[in-house]
C-alpha cells in the first residue's frame, strides 16, 4: 500500500512540473542586460490561465478565441521583468490592443527589480475582444541601472490573433 502511495505521489509530481507553465528565460542575452519577457495565457472568468497561449522566445503563433456573447474569454498575461545584478528601473508603457475595451489598453510602468532580485512580475488581466483579427501588445521601455546610471531601451512587439 505504501509503495503504491509513493508511485501515484511520484507520477502526480513528474505529471505537474511538465504540465506547468515556467518563467521564460532571456534568449540571446547577455548576463547583466536587462529585459523583459512574458507568458500570454486565457480562460475564463474563473481561471483566466486555464490554457496557455504563447510566450516569448517561442516562435509561435499567438492565437487567443474571440470572446462571444454569454461565452467571455478572459486572457491573462504575465510580464517578468529580469535583474541585472544591480538595482534596475523600468519605465515607460504598455500597450494591450487586443482587450475588450474602447480604444487600446494603455498603462504606464515603473517597476524595480532590486539588486537582490532576480525577477518582478506584473500582469494584466481582461477580457479579450469579439472582434476576430490581429493585435499587438507593445512595450515602450527605458531600464535604467543604478550602479552605472546607464541607460538601455526595452522595445518588445507582440503579435496576437484572435479568432
Amino acid at each position: 500500500m505504501r509503495a503504491r502511495l509513493f508511485s501515484v505521489a511520484a507520477a502526480v509530481c513528474v505529471l505537474t512540473t511538465a504540465c506547468a507553465t515556467h518563467v521564460p528565460r532571456p534568449a540571446n542575452t547577455a548576463p547583466g542586460t536587462p529585459n523583459v519577457t512574458w507568458v500570454l495565457m486565457f480562460g475564463d472568468s474563473d481561471n483566466p490561465d486555464r490554457e496557455f497561449a504563447c510566450q516569448s522566445g517561442a516562435q509561435t503563433d499567438c492565437v487567443l478565441p474571440a470572446s462571444r456573447p454569454n461565452d467571455e474569454v478572459f486572457s491573462d498575461i504575465h510580464f517578468y521583468y529580469h535583474g541585472t545584478g544591480g538595482d534596475t528601473r523600468y519605465e515607460g508603457t504598455r500597450d494591450i490592443g487586443y482587450l475588450q475595451v474602447t480604444g487600446r489598453y494603455t498603462s504606464p510602468i515603473d517597476v524595480s527589480v532590486g539588486k537582490d532580485e532576480s525577477i518582478i512580475n506584473q500582469s494584466v488581466t481582461g477580457i479579450v475582444t469579439s472582434m476576430p483579427g490581429t493585435y499587438s501588445i507593445t512595450l515602450s521601455l527605458t531600464a535604467t541601472m543604478a550602479n552605472t546610471r546607464k541607460t538601455v531601451p526595452v522595445r518588445e512587439m507582440i503579435h496576437i490573433t484572435v479568432k
